[in-house]
């Protein structure tokens, strides 16, 4: 899916919180990537089959959080759909949320997405994502029921998240722009797709949602 540089300005600049607003492009682009990881992940899983590529012994068993005993009927796209679907994240969201997945993955060489635990990652990176970038959120009970879990299993997974993150879950604009070349980079190569190259960055969405903010506050104030 070719965007062209009209129709992707259009779409950065003038994406909409409205209800009605579509789905940004880079869910599309997200669901794409990961499932190219996934798929990746396999073949080197098969190839490795015979091989101890990593002691058991030494792998934090706090990364198996994320697995799941019944994987959910639901393509990565479909569940990311679903997420923005009732959360309405903004599209830095989700860029952020990849930073995050990036940064797990180096940080736990012993983890792998797989489809077993691929949804649960999403929600949690997703949810805590939307917790650095907007200003108001949804509960973590809300995100459950978006993500088809308990308020207990993802409070436990938001924790074990954040300490096996180190806690280091600030992105600054350089990095945040970094991400956005390399996703649109990496997705152009393998499909034809390209992100929302410049992507409002955090600081500047919520200095628009605060102008909202404080517009609705005022137009109560007259009514």
């Amino acid at each position: 899916m070719a965007i062209s540089p009209r129709k992707l300005r259009s779409d950065v600049y003038c994406y909409s919180y409205q209800e009605d607003s579509k789905t940004p492009l880079v869910i599309n682009v997200l669901a794409s990537l990961i499932e190219r990881n996934m798929a990746r992940s396999k073949r080197i899983a098969n190839n490795n089959s015979n091989k101890v590529c990593f002691s058991k012994s030494s792998r934090d068993t706090r990364i198996e959080i994320f697995d799941c005993c019944e994987m959910p009927d639901m393509t990565v796209e479909s569940y990311l759909e679903r997420i923005f679907r009732y959360t309405r994240a903004g599209p830095s969201v989700y860029v952020i949320a990849y930073v995050y997945i990036d940064r797990f993955c180096q940080n736990n060489p012993g983890f792998r997405i797989n489809p077993t635990n691929v949804h649960r990652l999403l929600i949690t990176t997703i949810m805590v994502a939307s917790k650095y970038v907007e200003d108001m959120n949804y509960r973590n009970s809300y995100f459950a029921r978006v993500g088809g879990l308990t308020t207990d299993e993802l409070n436990k997974m938001e924790l074990d998240f954040l300490f096996l993150m180190s806690f280091k879950l600030h992105v600054n604009v350089s990095v945040f722009e970094s991400y956005c070349c390399h996703l649109e980079r990496e997705v152009s190569i393998g499909g034809g797709y390209h992100i929302e190259r410049t992507l409002r960055c955090a600081e500047e969405i919520k200095s628009r949602q605060n102008q909202h903010g404080r517009f609705n506050q005022i137009a109560r104030v007259m009514l």
